[in-house]
């Protein structure tokens, strides 16, 4: 069954490819980590900017360009402007230092990993057999956000792992939910725009009716 985000969807979504593309974004940083953990902090700075900063502004184009499409857009909107004001601000400060890093790099992260774990939720509820690993990766997330803001003296090269983890869950989180869009643009585009205008009359007057009675 689809999740209540997936319901809410009203027509065939535009750019469902791009949170692909910050999914593949954001993996690939993570194997840059993964594969240069002793690389300098101005070079992991640079890295997490631009990668935050890009993917921001993408999420943004794809909120703005579906906020007549989907019902809950705002939270792509929201993912999309943190992320960019991240980005921003680590470009502007190149030279932060790693605690500064952290601390930036882990809030993204969180805040990234707890809309996950709700998306999860939601498809749980819906009976979705799916759920399981995304909230595995939300909480994941989640987790190694906490090491990041809370506990920034784990200095050297694990840190370096840890955010490698952040970026390489937040990455599949970001492929499922495309693939996920895939589909649910697929199904809609088979449906006639009649029998669409139909159901969304029928869904208006299911809800003036409910409002009514409570």
């Amino acid at each position: 069954m689809r999740t209540q985000f997936f319901n809410s969807i009203k027509d065939a979504v535009k750019h469902w490819y791009i949170p692909l593309i910050v999914g593949i974004l954001f993996i690939g940083v993570s194997i840059l980590v993964f594969s240069s953990p002793l690389g300098s902090l101005l070079t992991l700075s640079i890295f997490f900017a631009l990668s935050f900063l890009l993917g921001g502004i993408f999420e943004i184009i794809f909120s703005v360009s579906n906020r007549h499409r989907l019902e809950n857009w705002g939270w792509a909107l929201a993912f999309g402007i943190m992320t960019t004001l991240i980005g921003g601000l680590l470009i502007l400060n190149p030279q932060l230092s790693l605690t500064a890093l952290l601390f930036y790099v882990g809030f993204i992260i969180l805040f990234r990993s707890i809309g996950a774990i709700s998306f999860a939720l939601d498809v749980k509820r819906y009976g979705s057999k799916n759920w399981g690993l995304l909230l595995a990766f939300g909480i994941i997330g989640a987790i190694v956000s906490f090491f990041l803001i809370w506990n920034p003296a784990f200095a050297g090269i694990s840190v370096v792992i840890l955010v490698a983890m952040g970026f390489l869950f937040g990455g599949l989180f970001n492929i499922y939910f495309s693939i996920q869009l895939r589909r649910a643009h697929k199904n809609m585009k088979k449906i006639s725009p009649e029998l669409r205008e139909r159901y969304l009359e029928l869904e208006e007057d299911l809800k003036k009716e409910w409002n009514e009675s409570h």
